[in-house]
């Protein structure tokens, strides 16, 4: 399978992408493999998971200058150092001429601690971006999507997307904090990798934006960059 042909002109491609920290199924980290990934899809937002290594400052898994050199994209300023690339691990990366206007970090309590970046970009059109790294336990993801609708619940309206490895093994379930506010898709099964069984990784769409065409890219090389297979989807924004 190849990568998708380039959206329509009036489309917007996004992506979702857990990247391991760059560490492929060979078990090599391999930053400039997850840009050739990147780049093959060409969206202008992307949204990564696990950008940032684990341990101690968590540096950039993913270094900014191979995100500016090999896949052409500026990565939004959510860190909080200057060697990380995101916040959580989560970090957004946009073409030129997307900017962010505004950021709001949230914290997202749980077995482990997580976050979520919640970007007011602006660009061909204005946009607001939700990057999430749900946790392992169901109590847990439904707490932490009850703290982001409350979030979002305070902010101006603005379209929205959120794009999230939400670690739900269930193609239906779990996902009622969501609702009504967000309609949630299934992209394909992306996780793991080797041998795809679950849709882990999720796009949710608020109101005024429709997916035209969404998918997994299981092309050869995503198919060993990452333990999981990055989702896209074309999107058309009410006006």
């Amino acid at each position: 399978m190849s990568y998708p042909a380039p959206p329509a002109p009036d489309h917007l491609r996004v992506l979702s992408y857990n990247i391991h920290k760059c560490v492929g199924l060979d078990r090599r980290r391999d930053p400039h493999r997850v840009a050739q990934v990147i780049r093959g899809i060409g969206p202008s937002i992307a949204v990564l998971q696990e950008a940032d290594k684990r341990l101690g400052p968590r540096p950039a898994a993913l270094p900014p200058q191979v995100v500016a050199e090999e896949c052409g994209m500026l990565a939004a300023p959510v860190a909080t150092t200057r060697i990380s690339l995101g916040w959580h691990g989560n970090a957004i990366l946009m073409t030129p001429g997307w900017h962010m206007e505004a950021l709001h970090r949230l914290p997202l309590p749980g077995l482990e601690p997580r976050g979520a970046v919640i970007a007011d970009l602006s660009g061909p059109q204005d946009l607001r971006v939700v990057a999430t790294h749900l946790g392992l336990r169901r109590r847990d993801r439904q707490h932490q999507m009850t703290l982001i609708m409350a979030e979002l619940a305070h902010l101006p309206r603005r379209p929205t997307i959120l794009l999230a490895d939400c670690n739900e093994w269930s193609a239906t379930e779990g996902f009622a904090p969501l609702d009504p506010f967000f309609t949630l898709h299934n992209s394909g099964r992306s996780f793991p990798a080797r041998r795809p069984m679950a849709a882990l990784d999720r796009l949710a769409t608020g109101p005024g934006i429709e997916v035209v065409q969404q998918g997994v890219c299981r092309t050869g090389i995503a198919g060993r960059a990452s333990d999981h297979l990055p989702i896209w989807a074309d999107l058309s924004l009410a006006g």
